[in-house]
C-alpha cells in the first residue's frame, strides 16, 4: 500500500512495522498471556475506578516483560537500516500503535491506543515499542472493545515506525473525505493548527477548517468552498531537548489561517488520491515538515459513523431531531462546535479530572475541560457531552459520534457558566453550531423511511436560507434548492450593510467601523470580506446538494430591514409601506446600491466559476418592469455572469400583477419564473401582509391569486420556460398543491419540514390526475 500511495504522488513517511506474530511471540514469552486473563477475569467494565487499576496492573505485566531477542534484533536491524538511507546513525522517528481490530469501518478505534513522537536511538526506540504493544490495555482501550464486541484476546498490536515528520515549526491536522456532520460526501473537511497535530486529535485547541468541493478539485485550481478561522490558542513544538511542550501562539498566528489556499489544496488532492485508492471515505492525519515545506500523510484509515450508517439498514431510514418549541424563546446558556445531530437533556454533571469519575451517573450531562479517548468509559454512559475545548475531527468528537450522544464542544467556558444538578437540554440539531439551553426543551425525533419512496413527476425543491444546515438538509429526499435566500447570509454572516462596507473599501469614514472591523477578522480589506463570506455560504449550500440545482435570489431586504444592519441607518431612508418601496431590482441599478450589487455578482461567479458550482442559478426579486429586468442583467453581464454561458439559467421571482399580465415580455428576458406565493397574493389583494389590521383578507387559496396562478403556468409552458413556486403557501395548504400539480407547475419548492409530508401527496395527485404515467 505504501508503494502503491506514493507511486499515486502522496508523500508518506519511510518507514517499518512489527507484525501480529511480534506481539504473540512476546504473550507467549513466560506465560504473559495466561498472566494476562488472570488479571483481566471478572473485571467489572462499568467500573471506572476499577477499570483504571486493572489497566495499569496489566500494562506494569507488559512493560516489565523484555522483548523477545529475536524481535530486538528484528527491530534494531530495521531502524538502523532506515537511519542509513537518511546518512545518518540513527534518526527520529514516530513510533505508532495499530492494533489489528483498528480501523475498520464500523469501529475507529481513534486514539485508544499510544503513539509516541521523536524517539531516537535502539534503546528508546525498544522500550517505545514496549509500551505500544502496553497501551493495548489503557482503561479507555478495554472499555471500547468491550463495548464493541471485541474480545481482548483476538486483538493483537502492530507498531509502525516512521520518519519523524518534524512539523513542530509549520502546520499539520486532519482531514475527511466527507462532510463529518452529515456524511454529505461532497466535500472533504480539512482541520490544521500551527506545530504538531496532537493538539488536534486531542482536543485541546480549537483549529481552522477548510471545506474544499470534491467533484471539481481536479478541474478547477481552488475549489475551496469555505474557510473558518479557529482560534488555536496554543500549538506543540520541541524543547532543546526534542520533548513536547505546548506554548501559547503569538496574537499574528491566531490572527491568520495556517494553511493557505494552495496548500489546502494540495492536501484535499492527496485526500482525493488515499479514498479513491482505498475505495472507501477516510480520516487522514497530515503533517508539513518544517525544514522541506512538503506535507506528509502519516495515518489514513476508513471513516466508521457515516459509512457504517450507509452500509447499514439504515441507509434506509434516517432520524432528524427537531426542538419543537421555537428557540428564540429559549435561555441559551452557551454555544459550540456541534458534533452529530442530535438533542439530549440531563442533569449537568462538571468533572475536572478523570479522578473525579466515580462522581458521574449515567443520564448526566458530562461538563469538563476536554475529553481525551480516556474518557470513553463515560462518555457512553452520558445523556450529552460538553467540553471547553476540542474541534470537530479530535478523538473524542470520532468516538462521540460513533456512540451516538450529542456533543458540543470548543464552548471555550462551559465550566464556567454550568454547574452541578443544572437541568439543561444539548442541541446538535441547529447546524454547524450546538447550543445548551436551560432546563428541558421539548424536541421530537422523526423516523423518515427511504425504502421504496416514489419520486414524483412534479420536481419538490427546498427552501433552504441556512448554510450551516444544508449539509443535513440536503439528506432529506429532494430535487435541488428553489430558494436560497442570499439576504439570511447576509444578515447571518456579514451582519453589516453592504454599502457601508463598500464605503469602507473606499476609504471613506463610515459610522460603526470599529464594530465591522471586528466582524471582518482576517481579512484585510471589506470588500474580500463580503465576497468570501457571501460566496463560501452560496457554496456550502449549492455544495451540499450538488448536482442538483440551487436557485439563489439575489438579495430582497427592505429599506426597514437593511436599516437594522450595522452601518445601515446613513443608508437607508424611512419609506411608509417597504414593501412596495426600494427594494429587489430596482435597488441593484441604482446609485445607492448598485457598487454593492456588484460585489453580489463577483461572489456569485466565485461560486459558479472558481468553486465549479455550476449548479447554481440565479434569480432576481421583485423586478417591476422587462426593462429593469435588462438593466440589472446588464449588469450581472458586465460583472462576468454572462446569461446562457457555463449553463447559467436567470429567472425572476413572479411576485407582481405586472410579472403575471406582460408574462410573455418578462419571459424574453428571462430563463423563467418562481412564483412568489407570499408577495403575488399581497399585490393581487391589495393586502400589506405585515398589517395585522388586514391580515384576515390575505388568502393565498384566494380565487384571483389562482387565477393569477394558472396565467403565469399557462405562459411559462407556451414559452418552454421553467416555472416553479418557492413561497409558504404549498407548505401550508395541500389544496393549493394540488391547484398546482393539476395545473402543471414544474416544481414546488418546500420548507425542510413539509417536503416528505408533500412528497407523498404530489405522488398520490399524479397518480389521480395521471401525470405520471
Amino acid at each position: 500500500m505504501y508503494q502503491n500511495l506514493t507511486q499515486l504522488g502522496v508523500n508518506i513517511p519511510n518507514g517499518f512495522s512489527t507484525t501480529r506474530d511480534a506481539y504473540e511471540l512476546l504473550l507467549a514469552q513466560n506465560s504473559l498471556a495466561q498472566r494476562i486473563d488472570k488479571l483481566m477475569d471478572g473485571l467489572d467494565i462499568e467500573d471506572v475506578a476499577q477499570l483504571q487499576l486493572c489497566g495499569k496492573a496489566v500494562r506494569e505485566l507488559i512493560l516489565n516483560e523484555p522483548l523477545p531477542p529475536e524481535l530486538e534484533v528484528e527491530i534494531v536491524d530495521a531502524y538502523r537500516e532506515l537511519s542509513e538511507k537518511y546518512g545518518e546513525n540513527s534518526i527520529d522517528v514516530a513510533v505508532r500503535s495499530s492494533a489489528t481490530a483498528e480501523d475498520l469501518p464500523d469501529a475507529s478505534f481513534a486514539g485508544q491506543q499510544e503513539s509516541f513522537l521523536n524517539i531516537r536511538g535502539d534503546l528508546s526506540l525498544l522500550i517505545h515499542v514496549r509500551k505500544c504493544f502496553a497501551s493495548l490495555f489503557t482503561g479507555r482501550a478495554i472499555s471500547y472493545r468491550n463495548s464493541r464486541g471485541f474480545d481482548y484476546r483476538q486483538v493483537a498490536l502492530c507498531v509502525g515506525i516512521q520518519k519523524m515528520v518534524c512539523s513542530d515549526q509549520a502546520s499539520s491536522g486532519v482531514m475527511f473525505t466527507l462532510d463529518t456532520q452529515s456524511g454529505n460526501d461532497n466535500v472533504i473537511t480539512i482541520n490544521a493548527v500551527f506545530g504538531l497535530g496532537e493538539n488536534i486529535v486531542g482536543g485541546r485547541v480549537n483549529p481552522d477548517e477548510f471545506y474544499v468541493f470534491k467533484p471539481t478539485l481536479k478541474a478547477y485550481k481552488s475549489a475551496i468552498i469555505k474557510r473558518q478561522l479557529g482560534s488555536k490558542e496554543m500549538k506543540m513544538i520541541y524543547d532543546d531537548k526534542l520533548k513536547t511542550l505546548n506554548v501559547s501562539t503569538t496574537l499574528n498566528e491566531r490572527a491568520r489561517f495556517s494553511l493557505n489556499d494552495n496548500e489546502v489544496v494540495i492536501l484535499a488532492r492527496y485526500a482525493l488520491i488515499i479514498e479513491e485508492h482505498y475505495g472507501v471515505a477516510m480520516d487522514i492525519e497530515w503533517a508539513k515538515d518544517t525544514s522541506e515545506g512538503e506535507f506528509y500523510i502519516v495515518q489514513a484509515r476508513p471513516e466508521t459513523v457515516h459509512s457504517k450508517r450507509l452500509r447499514s439498514k439504515q441507509a434506509q431510514c434516517i432520524e432528524k431531531y427537531r426542538l419543537k418549541e421555537d428557540s428564540s424563546k429559549r435561555t441559551r446558556l452557551l454555544s459550540g462546535l456541534a458534533i452529530g445531530e442530535k438533542i439530549g437533556f440531563g442533569v449537568v454533571k462538571v468533572i475536572a479530572d478523570l479522578s473525579e469519575a466515580f462522581r458521574f451517573n449515567a443520564g448526566e450531562v458530562l461538563v469538563t475541560d476536554i475529553t481525551d479517548p480516556d474518557w470513553e468509559p463515560l462518555m457512553k454512559k452520558a445523556a450529552a457531552v460538553v467540553t471547553n475545548k476540542g474541534g470537530r475531527t479530535c478523538h473524542a468528537a470520532i468516538v462521540a459520534r460513533e456512540i451516538g450522544v450529542s456533543t458540543i464542544v470548543g464552548t471555550s467556558n462551559a465550566m464556567e457558566l454550568l454547574q452541578d444538578n443544572m437541568l439543561v437540554t444539548v442541541c446538535c440539531a441547529e447546524g454547524e453550531t450546538g447550543y445548551v439551553y436551560q432546563g428541558e426543551v421539548d424536541f421530537e425525533i422523526e423516523s423518515i423511511d427511504l425504502q421504496d419512496m416514489q419520486e414524483p413527476k412534479t420536481k419538490l425543491f427546498m427552501n433552504v436560507g441556512n448554510p450551516e444546515q444544508a449539509f443535513s438538509l440536503a439528506e432529506i429526499p429532494n430535487q435541488g434548492v428553489g430558494l436560497a435566500r442570499m439576504e439570511f447570509i447576509i444578515n447571518n454572516h456579514i451582519k453589516a450593510h453592504p454599502m457601508a462596507l463598500f464605503d469602507m473599501y473606499q476609504g471613506r469614514y463610515v459610522k460603526g467601523s470599529e464594530q465591522i472591523e471586528k466582524l471582518m477578522q482576517v481579512f484585510s480589506d471589506s470588500k474580500s470580506f463580503f465576497v468570501d463570506k457571501l460566496s463560501a455560504g452560496i457554496g456550502m449550500i449549492a455544495a451540499a446538494f450538488y448536482p442538483n440545482p440551487v436557485i439563489v435570489r439575489t438579495s430582497d431586504f427592505k429599506s426597514n430591514e437593511y436599516k437594522h444592519i450595522l452601518g445601515g441607518e446613513a443608508y437607508e431612508k424611512d419609506e411608509e409601506n417597504p414593501m412596495i418601496g426600494f427594494r429587489g431590482a430596482s435597488r441593484y441599478y441604482s446609485d445607492a446600491y448598485k457598487e454593492a450589487f456588484k460585489w453580489e455578482c463577483i461572489a456569485l461567479k466565485k461560486v459558479r466559476d472558481d468553486m465549479g458550482l455550476t449548479n447554481v442559478k440565479l434569480m432576481l426579486p421583485f423586478v417591476r418592469t422587462p426593462d429593469e429586468g435588462r438593466r440589472v442583467i446588464a449588469i450581472m453581464n458586465e460583472m462576468g455572469l454572462i446569461q446562457g454561458q457555463n449553463e447559467l439559467e436567470i429567472y425572476a421571482m413572479c411576485e407582481i400583477p405586472s410579472n403575471v399580465i406582460l408574462a410573455d415580455e418578462f419571459l424574453k428576458v428571462f430563463d423563467g419564473y418562481s412564483i412568489g406565493s407570499n408577495d403575488l397574493p399581497q399585490l393581487t389583494l391589495g393586502v400589506d401582509r405585515d398589517s395585522t389590521l388586514v391580515a384576515h383578507i390575505f388568502d393565498e387559496r384566494n380565487e384571483a391569486v389562482k387565477r393569477m396562478l394558472k396565467m403565469v403556468i399557462d405562459a411559462c409552458k407556451k414559452e418552454g420556460k421553467y416555472i416553479g413556486i418557492c413561497g409558504q403557501a404549498p407548505s401550508d395548504y395541500p389544496e393549493i398543491t394540488e391547484f398546482l400539480v393539476g395545473n402543471g407547475i414544474s416544481s414546488i419548492s418546500l420548507n425542510p419540514d413539509s417536503v416528505l409530508k408533500m412528497r407523498q401527496v404530489v405522488v398520490k395527485l399524479e397518480k389521480r390526475l395521471k401525470l405520471n404515467g
